[in-house]
């Protein structure tokens, strides 16, 4: 027989990963820390899993993470559903819609699709920067509703739609094409300055692998700039040279300011929407906002 989950420790559960703390989820709960970690005991002991890493702040576990989402998911229908039946206080808090995206689109389209929002009942959007390799990672952990994720493959619980490709253009400076790339662009481009996102930002290094047939990377010389508007100024100050979104670079290189390395050779990168399945009004609002914006400003949708 499958074991219940029983409401009140799944939300204490809930509540400890968001406080970070026993004694912060008992101030919140309004209740002893003992109770707390009874609380938490009693749910393991039914699932048979260890669900939280007792760390400061607490962390959960992969299967810890499972019942977090479960519980953000009930939080939420609770409230759609109070809202419905017209139950909710009169001084009841905004519904908080929180999605993960990348960078780039945050940068670029992502916030235009937000001011599509009918946002009737009020709205407030809770946003996670994060890498659109990695943004899928969010969901699983339960910390997200949705996400702008480069994954076809749907996380555990969630749905996916395509939203379109973002392509990427190859680009330097007149006068770093001039000091740098004198030369065929597979034997130069290896080895002149390059702009990266952070560490794990592999674009460049996999664009330099098309030229050389799969292999070498980019430069050992590599500037880091984490945000998305940061990267296109310095590329645009001859920093280094670097893969932009063809929406920011299209602009600099009709200006003359930038050159495009290899324009037979642009990169696209398939992005998707991943939410909860969830038959939540303010989160289907927010999707449709979401891929009528990626309509108008990715190419076709993969």
């Amino acid at each position: 027989m499958t074991p219940e989950l029983p409401l009140d420790q799944v939300r204490t559960l809930l509540a400890v990963i968001d406080e970070g703390t026993f004694d912060a989820a008992a101030a919140a709960l309004h209740v002893t820390p003992s109770a707390v970690s009874q609380r938490v005991k009693a749910l393991e002991q039914r699932t048979g899993r260890v669900l939280l890493v007792r760390t400061k702040p607490v962390r959960a576990t992969e299967s810890g993470a499972v019942v977090v989402r479960y519980a953000r998911q009930l939080a939420r229908l609770e409230r759609d559903a109070y809202a419905e039946l017209g139950l909710g206080a009169e001084d009841e808090k905004p519904r908080r819609v929180s999605v993960a995206v990348n960078a780039d689109s945050l940068a670029t389209w992502f916030l235009d699709a937000l001011t599509r929002v009918e946002r009737t009942p009020l709205l407030c959007f809770e946003l996670h920067r994060e890498d659109e390799t990695n943004t899928a990672e969010l969901l699983r952990e339960g910390r997200v509703m949705a996400a702008v994720t480069s994954s076809p493959e749907p996380v555990t619980g969630c749905s996916v739609r395509p939203l379109g490709r973002m392509r990427y253009l190859a680009a330097a400076t007149p006068d770093f094409v001039g000091r740098h790339l004198d030369g065929p662009l597979r034997d130069t481009l290896p080895h002149a300055p390059v702009m990266t996102f952070d560490r794990s930002d592999d674009l460049q290094d996999a664009f330099v692998r098309t030229l050389r047939r799969g292999r070498g990377a980019a430069s050992a010389v590599r500037h880091a700039v984490p945000t998305s508007e940061g990267f296109v100024e310095a590329v645009a100050l001859g920093l280094g040279w670097g893969m932009l979104p063809e929406i920011q670079a299209q602009p600099l290189l009709e200006a003359g300011r930038l050159i495009q390395l290899a324009p037979e050779r642009p990169v696209d990168v398939p992005l998707y929407w991943q939410q909860w399945k969830l038959d939540s009004p303010a989160l289907a609002v927010v999707a449709e906002a979401v891929a009528t914006a990626a309509s108008g400003a990715l190419r076709g949708r993969t």
